[in-house]
């Protein structure tokens, strides 16, 4: 016997969105944005922390730029750190990466002259071949070669025998390549790629926590101000009045003045801003849905206040809340970037969007205009995605505009 395909509310609303083809697009770049932000060290070519991987000869190249790289050990012990911390945190490069014009072999020493723009003559550079490829301590025997072999020791104590033709091949193959970069470097020599992508996991956790904080509260105080009324109501609708009479900017710079700058602190001076509007909704919510029936017959089967707020009444208002949260993503997206362009969010070398476009500002007039253009197209880009996926889910969950 065939089986009618059962229709859910919520599968209604897919293919409500589905239908919508800017709600979509929205949700192509938020969910693109999100697999970047999860996989930043992965995906981006400067895997250091914070993408903060300088190299001054590179200061503001335009995009496109390569250059040939000499990688040289950097001759200090560095810790391995676990792989999940490699993964959401990056990891100190071993290797001190040099640009190059051109290298050659001499013996046992490899020589080379340092990318040096607008000098026609630069000192070539002599390190032996050892020191290139393993961590060797100023305090540690001085290498010695024999019989086209070098002896030597490295840090940790262990002793080498390396032939000369063994150490150049490996030099060749593993520690000389070529690094374009895709949209060019700031004045630190970074790459600018790799710090936008670093940027959207910024932006996407300052957001989420800030939603995250301002659900919290405002579902809290929205619901037992709808559900109790009386001076509970007017308690919080006082409170509701007081932080709605002060401008948001001027709010969440006022709360950051007092928490301390720095990234942990902007998530809750936005995330204090928000709750206003969840509050509010969800206040006239539960006005609505107050005297419902099952509500009534929660109270008849001795259900207390408490579970029949949250297992009963917020359920069925969750769809407004959904709304107003893709739009306080995209609020907070916005607050973030404005707090640390003022200096008062994320702080140096952090990737933050804003701290980018504050950088880099003054060349706009010049012809590196990409350097503060780039991050505000990403933050462009992310606050619209997110406000077509809320008025993609204000119109996929309207009723009335179902049944029209």
């Amino acid at each position: 016997m065939h089986k009618e395909k059962i229709n859910s509310p919520s599968r209604d609303v897919w293919r409500r969105m589905k239908k919508n083809p800017l709600a979509m697009a929205g949700i192509s770049i938020v969910s693109l944005s999100v697999f970047i932000s999860i996989f930043a060290y992965v995906v981006m070519p400067d895997s250091t922390p914070m993408a903060n991987e300088m190299s001054l000869p590179l200061s503001i190249k335009k995009p496109g730029f390569h250059v040939e790289m000499i990688w040289l050990r950097k001759n200090k012990l560095i810790e391995k750190p676990s792989w999940i911390s490699a993964f959401f945190f990056g990891e100190e490069s071993k290797f001190e990466k040099i640009p190059i014009q051109k290298y050659a072999f001499n013996g046992a020493d490899l020589i080379y002259e340092e990318y040096a723009p607008g000098r026609k003559n630069s000192s070539p550079m002599h390190i032996n071949l050892a020191d290139a490829v393993y961590d060797i301590s100023a305090d540690a025997p001085e290498v010695l070669a024999k019989n086209d072999s070098l002896f030597f020791q490295d840090m940790q104590g262990l002793f080498h025998r390396e032939s000369i033709a063994s150490l150049r091949m490996q030099i060749q193959k593993n520690q000389i390549n070529q690094r374009t970069f895709l949209l060019g470097t700031d004045r630190f020599g970074r790459d600018l790629f790799s710090r936008l992508i670093a940027g959207t996991r910024v932006s996407l956790a300052v957001g989420l926590i800030s939603v995250i904080i301002s659900l919290f509260i405002g579902l809290g105080l929205g619901s037992i101000a709808g559900f109790y009324r009386g001076w509970v109501d007017n308690g919080v609708m006082w409170l509701i009045n007081v932080v709605w009479s002060i401008p948001t900017l001027l709010l969440v710079i006022a709360i950051t003045l007092a928490l301390g700058k720095g990234f942990w602190q902007v998530f809750v001076a936005v995330g204090l801003t928000m709750w206003v509007d969840v509050a509010r909704v969800v206040r006239g919510q539960i006005f609505s849905v107050r005297e419902m029936e099952y509500v009534e017959a929660g109270h008849a089967l001795g259900f207390t206040n408490r579970r029949i707020i949250i297992r009963h009444i917020l359920p069925n208002i969750l769809g407004p809340v959904i709304v107003i949260a893709a739009s306080n993503f995209a609020s907070a997206i916005l607050l973030e970037a404005g707090l640390s362009f003022l200096g008062m969010g994320a702080q140096p070398p952090m990737p933050s969007w804003g701290v980018m476009i504050k950088e880099n500002y003054g060349y706009i007039v010049v012809d590196a205009a990409y350097l503060a253009v780039f991050p505000g197209i990403a933050i462009m880009l992310l606050v619209l995605a997110f406000t077509l996926l809320g008025n993609g889910l204000r119109d996929a969950l309207d009723k009335k505009a179902v049944r029209r």
